[in-house]
């Protein structure tokens, strides 16, 4: 059971499914932050508006991922043009990312993009990630890949992107970070955790010393097990992380 309902405090005027999205999105922000995802305020976590192809949730640029709220985050297009009379301004170029992936994918509803230590460790390591725990087995043969390109993301780039990205529901951007996409909120985020962990173990193993590998039979074996279920991931992690935010911070949720 929740503390209590976390999608309670709602404005008459917004409706019942969008205040649950910018609910669920607020959260996915205050639990990034908690992680140390964070680079400034240069990432961003998008979710579409429920029932809508043409309109998203964002942080507005400036803000930190520990201060977002429900009510703070703002409505874009796909072209990252803020669209619900806010005088606050998004990020397009930081969208230009996320819209790509939101235009291609119709079960991309929600696009994490972050630039972690671990994250960037691994998209700088030649071999990418590596099927070192059963964490990165998750991603094993089930990862795309993206070449840096430099600063700029235009359309020549985001159509190579998204081929690239293909039906994978998670990305190494190469000397870059991580993106993982989800049906859900929940779904994103439990899909950045377990590859952020996947990073860090690798990253700690090989500073160890000499690292086994199981045999291919084994890990397609472990990624078909852990990939068996077709609903969306994390729906019982999600219920158990909303409510630790409500005890510690529940103004995420106003």
């Amino acid at each position: 059971m929740l503390p209590f309902d976390p999608y309670a405090a709602r404005p008459d005027t917004v409706s019942a499914e969008e205040w649950r999205a910018r609910v669920d999105l607020a959260a996915c922000y205050r639990l990034a932050a908690h992680r140390g995802w964070t680079d400034l305020i240069y990432t961003h976590i998008s979710l579409r508006l429920p029932g809508r192809d043409d309109a998203f949730l964002i942080n507005a640029f400036g803000q930190t991922f520990d201060e977002i709220s429900a009510s703070s985050l703002l409505t874009i297009d796909l072209d990252g043009r803020v669209i619900d009379d806010s005088d606050r301004s998004a990020n397009p170029s930081g969208f230009a990312i996320h819209g790509a992936v939101h235009r291609a994918r119709a079960d991309a509803h929600c696009v994490i993009h972050l630039h972690t230590d671990a994250g960037i460790a691994v998209s700088a390591l030649e071999h990418g990630l590596l099927p070192l725990s059963q964490h990165a087995m998750r991603f094993w043969r089930d990862i795309a890949y993206h070449d840096y390109q430099g600063l700029a993301f235009g359309a020549d780039e985001q159509a190579q992107f998204v081929a690239e990205l293909g039906t994978h529901r998670a990305m190494i951007l190469r000397n870059h970070g991580t993106l993982t996409c989800g049906r859900t909120v929940a779904e994103a985020f439990v899909l950045m955790d377990t590859l952020e962990k996947a990073c860090r173990t690798q990253l700690a193993a090989l500073a160890a010393g000499p690292v086994s590998m199981p045999p291919d039979a084994v890990l397609a074996r472990s990624h078909a097990q852990l990939t068996a279920d077709p609903e969306p991931e994390g729906a019982l992690e999600w219920s158990a992380l909303l409510r630790g935010l409500m005890r510690s911070e529940p103004d995420f949720a106003r």
